[in-house]
């Protein structure tokens, strides 16, 4: 019972950590995509607002790496928004594998718990008899407790990480969206505008 009590404890603070973490206007700020694509198009950009952006937010971070090499052909910028995209998803997904390593884990550990419980009991019944068939009863309750104990501390674990790496997940494509827009952006404010045709000279039909 008291490992199964300390991942309890455990998976209790993972479970707020992440929840404080993952909310959506800490993660995806709102209109921060497009305010940052107005800076692109509009080319106001200096290192200052960059690392303002990059210091922002997960998401300001992927934009801030594509905003670094703006002047470098789109796949270049790609591939830098690809890799910090790979690094922001780590720290997004943070502690969510030792959620469900502990909602994997737990009701083995009730399992072995009762198994351990049933062992001692029998040896008990093999040296004193079976004696009053209450106590017996009463032993066997006893070793299922830490069954019991692990299912209920695995089924909720489970799903909160389930529910917790669905929004990491969801978070992970709206930055992508973004990131999409920002290359189009880029490639706007990089494209010349279109040259004017000449006006006809007078007399010419």
């Amino acid at each position: 019972m008291l490992p199964i009590i300390l991942l309890a404890v455990l998976a209790t603070a993972i479970i707020l950590e992440r929840f404080w973490t993952l909310r959506r206007r800490e993660v995806l700020p709102p209109g921060l995509g497009e305010e940052v694509r107005e800076w692109a198009r509009g080319r106001s950009l200096d290192p200052k607002h960059i690392d303002v952006l990059r210091r922002n937010s997960p998401l300001g971070e992927l934009l801030a790496a594509g905003l670094d090499v703006r002047h470098r052909p789109r796949e270049i910028i790609k591939e830098r928004i690809e890799d910090v995209g790979r690094h922001v998803a780590y720290r997004l997904e943070r502690f969510l594998g030792a959620l469900g390593t502990i909602a994997a884990v737990a009701p083995l550990l009730g399992l072995l718990g009762t198994v351990f419980g049933m062992i001692e009991m029998f040896l008990d019944i093999l040296t004193t008899g079976v004696g009053d068939a209450n106590r017996l009863a009463g032993g066997i309750g006893q070793a299922l407790i830490s069954t019991a104990a692990g299912l209920c501390l695995a089924i909720p674990a489970l799903m909160f990480h389930r529910y917790l790496r669905g929004r990491v997940t969801g978070y992970i494509v709206d930055m992508e969206m973004q990131a999409t827009a920002l290359l189009d952006a880029l490639d706007e404010g990089a494209s010349p505008p279109p040259a004017k045709a000449p006006k006809a000279k007078r007399g010419e039909a």
